[in-house]
C-alpha cells in the first residue's frame, strides 16, 4: 500500500455519547449510551472502505457523524485537513455538498409525494451554483440514465419503482452535486441478492467514472469483500482490526475477525464440512456498561486478566512487527494470532 494516494477524510478519537435522563421536569443524567467510543480511520483518495460488525456496534451512527447529521461528543473529522466538526454555516454547507450519503432503506429515505426528478433535483435548490435553473433537467435526466435507470421515469413517483430501482435513484441524488466522498450505510441489505449484485457493480463502475472515494458500511462480509480496498471491524463503539481486504479475510488476527469470518456462508460443501465453526460465548454487552479493559474480553476464548486491565491499542501487534507479511496489520488484541478460516470468496 506504498503508492496509497493521499488522504481524503481522516477521522481521529471519533466519540459519540448519547445522555441517559432520569426525571420528568427536573431530568439528571444517570448514564450515557456510548454508541461510538473512540473511532480512527484514514480514507484515501479513490478509495473504498469497508466497516462491518454486528448490529448495534455504531457504523450508523459514524456514517451519520461523517455527513454531520450527528455532532460528535469529542474527536475530529478532517477533510483535506479541515476538520468539519468545527464548522457551521456556509462552511459547513459546501463541505456538505463533497460528502453526500446513500441510505439504507431505499423505501422510506425518498419522499413519495415527490416526483423522481424532483428528488434527484433537490440539491439543487440547496446549492443552486452546481446546476443554474434551466438546466436541472437535463441534469437530471443525465443522472438517472447514469444509474442504469430510463430519463422517461422522471415525472413518475417513487412507489411505481422496486426496491433496486429506489435504490439508483438515492445513489442518483447522491451524485448530483458531484461530491468526491459518499458514504453509503448498509445500501443493499434491504435487496435481493440478485439486485444486490447490481446495485454494487454499479456503484463499482461510478466509482471509476467519478473518481469517488466511499466508505461502505454492511454487516454482509462477501459484499464488503468485492467492493472494498480496506475493511475495518467495529465492536461495541470501536474498530477492533483493520487492513487490506486479503489481510482481514485471509489472514485474520483478532478473535472477532475471526468468529465473525468463520459465520459467513460457504457455498462449497466440503468446505463447509472441514472449516471449524466459532462459537462466541454470550451477548454483546450494553453500551450503557462497557466492559473495562478490552470490550470483547467477555465473549473472548483468550481473555486473560491482562484483557481486563488494559485497553489494547489499535495497532500492528508485537508477535507481527518484525517479520511483516499480511499479518502486520493494525489490530486491538493481547494475544493476536493468525487462526485459519474459510476465506470469502470474493464475487465475480
Amino acid at each position: 500500500m506504498a503508492d496509497m494516494p493521499e488522504p481524503i477524510l481522516e477521522v481521529r478519537g471519533l466519540v459519540k455519547h448519547y445522555p441517559l435522563t432520569q426525571g420528568v421536569l427536573f431530568k439528571r443524567q444517570i448514564g450515557s449510551v456510548k454508541a461510538v467510543d473512540g473511532v480512527d480511520f484514514t480514507l484515501h483518495r479513490g478509495e473504498t472502505l469497508g466497516v462491518v460488525g454486528e448490529s448495534g456496534c455504531g457504523k450508523s451512527t459514524v456514517a451519520k457523524m461523517l455527513v454531520n447529521l450527528e455532532r460528535p461528543t469529542a474527536g475530529s473529522i478532517r477533510y483535506k485537513g479541515e476538520d468539519i466538526t468545527r464548522l457551521s454555516g456556509r462552511a459547513l454547507k459546501a463541505v456538505r455538498r463533497n460528502i453526500q450519503m446513500v441510505f439504507q432503506d431505499p423505501y422510506t429515505s425518498l419522499n413519495p409525494r415527490m416526483t423522481v426528478g424532483d428528488i434527484i433535483g433537490e440539491p439543487y435548490d440547496i446549492h443552486p451554483e452546481v446546476a443554474p435553473k434551466g438546466d436541472r433537467r437535463r441534469r437530471v435526466r443525465e443522472l438517472l440514465d447514469v444509474v442504469g435507470l430510463n430519463p422517461e421515469y422522471i415525472n413518475r413517483y417513487p412507489h411505481q419503482f422496486s426496491g433496486g430501482q429506489r435504490q439508483r435513484i438515492g445513489i442518483a441524488r447522491g451524485l448530483a452535486l458531484r461530491p468526491e466522498v459518499i458514504v453509503a450505510d448498509e445500501p443493499v441489505s434491504a435487496l435481493d441478492v440478485s439486485v444486490q449484485a447490481q446495485v454494487i457493480n454499479l456503484m463499482d463502475r461510478l466509482q471509476n467514472e467519478f473518481g469517488l472515494s466511499y466508505v461502505f458500511i454492511a454487516h454482509d462480509l462477501s459484499i464488503v469483500r468485492h467492493i472494498s480496498d480496506r475493511v475495518g471491524v467495529m465492536y461495541l463503539g470501536r474498530i477492533v482490526e483493520i487492513g487490506g481486504d486479503a489481510e482481514i479475510y485471509d489472514h485474520p488476527t483478532h478473535p472477532y475477525t475471526q468468529a465473525l469470518l468463520s459465520a459467513v456462508p460457504v457455498p462449497d460443501p466440503e468446505a463447509r464440512e472441514h472449516r471449524e465453526r466459532i462459537i462466541l460465548a454470550g451477548d454483546v454487552p450494553s453500551p450503557t456498561n462497557v466492559p473495562s479493559g478490552c470490550r470483547f474480553r467477555t465473549r473472548c476464548w483468550k481473555a486473560e486478566e491482562r484483557c481486563a486491565r488494559e485497553v489494547p491499542p489499535l495497532a500492528v501487534p508485537a508477535v507481527f512487527r518484525g517479520p511483516g507479511g499480511p499479518a502486520a496489520h493494525d489490530s486491538a488484541c493481547h494475544f493476536a494470532q493468525e487462526r485459519p478460516v474459510v476465506a470469502v470468496e470474493a464475487e465475480a
